[in-house]
């Protein structure tokens, strides 16, 4: 057996210690793995070997084959790499697995001591399996993170104290059943993804026992097979579809004849198949994922059909239960480990409905979950919360709530040295606010750089100057400036009196300094920076009432999934209406051969709505990126560099493209946007 425990991330760490210091080094080490030679890997170390430069073996490594240069020594390191794939390249340490012995771990293998700082044994999980090692994954989870903090927030800023174990709110709660039911779980551990928030939707997922199924049925053992479509069917008409067979019906009520946990198919394995016990575990083991498992799953088959056939089931009833079975040999999860899932799945949402401020600021700090921080911000701001950008009086390392008001942690300011980041609310705690920016330099050991990132994000707008004021005083402060003299330039030569003219700033100037050092604006929405003020012709709160209808949609891209099919790459896309509102895309081959993804943005969608059980998704035709304002920051003259700007989309447009879309018109250009 192969045992997983998942724990938060902020303590994984400690609980290696643990184990290391109780069972003691002589009997602890982590599980190690066979790096084989892939393709990359392959044509670098072969083309090494014959002395090629850098930039061939790059070629090599990132160019299909049939793209290579024809020489002699390329057909070479062809030949020999062919001969190589699949053999052992080098050892490496197992990402979470780890090995307790009873008998001292040398007994079995030397060790290995590797710059992580753990011992690690010379042999791999299939080894330590023969060997009878149980492998214990110790695997890290933002998610418990985040429901830790949140609940640490909670009581802190409310003196709430919330009892998440306490399984009558973390298993069945009115409002929380209502947000399952409409996919209202953005933030929200393992159900938050597009494709997780679809099928709730589709499932209209009302209670904890159809979570403890979708968490499994998302799998992709369940959804390649076709019964995830077959489920969701069933789910809506409990009485409209017949059993595939009495042993179906008899073992699989609950799931409506459909195998959905391993537990079910080793059920069908045993009662419908007929296989022994011994074959049901072989079933088990197949459907890791692991090769050698599937191996073993073929080795089954032949005794499966047989066994089918002494029951008196067809050829055709034994293949499709087979086939059913066999694309469990995948990632499909047991019922307990689903079931494990739903309850952190319901502990995050009932905190996201009761106390989402608290619960938004846990999802942003603990990093983690299937989106960027931005979309983190929005459902933030959707929720009720007042986004506000780092300042050095009022924000923490992380980003904190205090009332309402949600401040940015300077953790986000990537151009910012995390030290001078930790040290600005440290000295804050010690000596009290900071009373002007020479005050805050006096302080801080920050160099002109860094200043500058402060001031562009607006840390220092309780100063009650602007920017441009800020940044002339800033190097007035620090021309010259060592910091070994810190002390007796800023004690004994303050900075004299002087007066600016009137520097005048843009409206949306702090939305690009924002955009620049966070990465998304906090000031404006991305709809404000557009030059069409056209909104679309239909919203995501309109999309029901129009299934099988073309629609027009101004929306802002939040993530997109790229699928391969056998016509080429298709996308399934998560966007953003100008009310903030959700809604997903798919985007086929023949479509994207000419109206692509250009990028981050807001793009005008032309495509065809389809409701699919309660859940709207758009079939795009046609799409286009939409073109921002002129950065107002390096316009001397706005009205003659927005000609310019004009100008040069002009040229470009003759050049390579058609000429952006104008909100009036019915259809999009053919050609890219950039």
């Amino acid at each position: 057996p192969d045992f997983d425990i998942d724990w938060s991330w902020q303590n994984r760490d400690t609980i290696l210690e643990y184990i290391f210091n109780k069972y003691g080094k002589d009997h602890v080490a982590f599980c190690g793995t066979n790096v084989e030679f892939k393709y990359r890997s392959i044509f670098r170390e072969v083309g090494k070997a014959f002395g090629l430069p850098k930039e061939e073996l790059d070629d090599l490594a990132t160019k299909p084959m049939e793209t290579h240069d024809g020489n002699k020594v390329v057909k070479l390191v062809h030949e020999y790499g062919k001969l190589m794939e699949k053999f052992p390249n080098q050892r490496s340490m197992h990402a979470c697995g780890i090995l307790i012995s009873e008998e001292p771990i040398t007994n079995y293998s030397a060790l290995e001591m590797p710059p992580k700082g753990f011992p690690i044994v010379q042999f791999d999980m299939h080894v330590a399996e023969v060997i009878g090692l149980e492998k214990f994954d110790i695997l890290s989870q933002r998610g418990l993170g985040t429901i830790s903090d949140t609940v640490g927030l909670i009581k802190k800023n409310r003196g709430i104290e919330v009892d998440i174990r306490d399984t009558s709110i973390s298993k069945d709660e009115a409002v929380c059943n209502e947000y399952l039911a409409t996919g209202k779980t953005i933030g929200c551990f393992y159900i938050e993804s597009p494709a997780m928030r679809g099928l709730l939707r589709r499932l209209k997922c009302s209670d904890y026992r159809t979570l403890v199924a979708a968490s499994s049925i998302i799998r992709p053992g369940v959804a390649q097979s076709g019964m995830m479509k077959e489920y969701i069917f069933r789910h809506n008409n409990p009485d409209q579809f017949e059993y595939f067979h009495p042993v179906f019906e008899e073992n699989l009520k609950e799931t409506y004849g459909i195998m959905v946990y391993q537990e079910d198919v080793i059920k069908i394995a045993q009662y419908f198949g007929g296989l022994s016990h011994a074959d049901g575990d072989i079933l088990r083991r197949a459907m890791s994922g692991k090769e050698r498992s599937i191996q073993k799953l073929n080795e089954v088959k032949n005794n499966f059909f047989k066994s089918c056939k002494n029951q008196g089931h067809s050829e055709q009833m034994t293949t499709e239960a087979f086939r059913q079975i066999q694309s469990f040999a995948g990632y499909s999860f047991c019922k307990a480990h689903s079931a494990s899932y739903a309850v952190e799945s319901y502990q995050s949402l009932y905190l996201k409905v009761y106390y989402p401020l608290e619960f938004m600021v846990s999802v942003i700090n603990n990093q983690g979950g299937f989106y960027r921080t931005e979309v983190y911000v929005h459902e933030a701001k959707m929720s009720g919360g007042i986004i506000q950008n780092p300042c050095v009086n009022s924000s923490e390392f992380q980003t904190s709530l205090q009332g309402k008001n949600i401040f940015l942690g300077f953790m986000h300011l990537q151009s910012l040295d995390t030290k001078i980041a930790q040290l600005i609310s440290e000295e804050r705690e010690r000596n009290g606010n900071y009373q002007s920016l020479e005050d805050f330099i006096r302080r801080i050991p920050i160099g002109i750089e860094g200043v500058q990132i402060l001031i562009f994000i607006g840390a220092f707008r309780f100063t009650g100057k602007q920017k441009n004021e800020l940044l002339i005083e800033a190097r007035l402060l620090l021309i010259n400036f060592k910091p070994e003299n810190r002390g007796r330039m800023l004690f004994e030569e303050p900075v004299q009196d002087y007066h600016l003219p009137e520097l005048k700033r843009d409206f949306f100037e702090d939305a690009f300094d924002e955009i620049e050092i966070l990465g998304f604006p906090v000031s404006y929405t991305p709809f404000d920076l557009l030059e069409t003020k056209y909104r679309g012709s239909v919203f995501v709160k309109d999309l029901l009432k129009n299934h099988k209808k073309q629609v027009k949609m101004l929306a802002y891209l939040i993530s997109r999934k790229h699928v391969p099919t056998k016509k080429g790459t298709m996308y399934f896309g998560t966007w953003i209406d100008v009310n903030g509102d959700y809604f997903d895309t798919a985007h086929f081959p023949d479509s994207l051969k000419q109206y692509d993804f250009m990028g981050g943005g807001c793009y005008l969608l032309l495509g065809t709505v389809e409701v699919d059980y309660h859940f709207p998704t758009i079939t795009v035709i046609k799409m286009a990126k939409m073109p921002m304002i002129p950065d107002p920051r390096y316009a001397y003259h706005k009205e003659k560099q927005y000609d310019i700007h004009r100008q040069i989309k002009e040229d470009v447009s003759m050049t390579f493209r058609k000429p952006y879309p104008q909100e009036h018109e019915i259809g999009l250009p053919r050609h890219k946007i950039s």
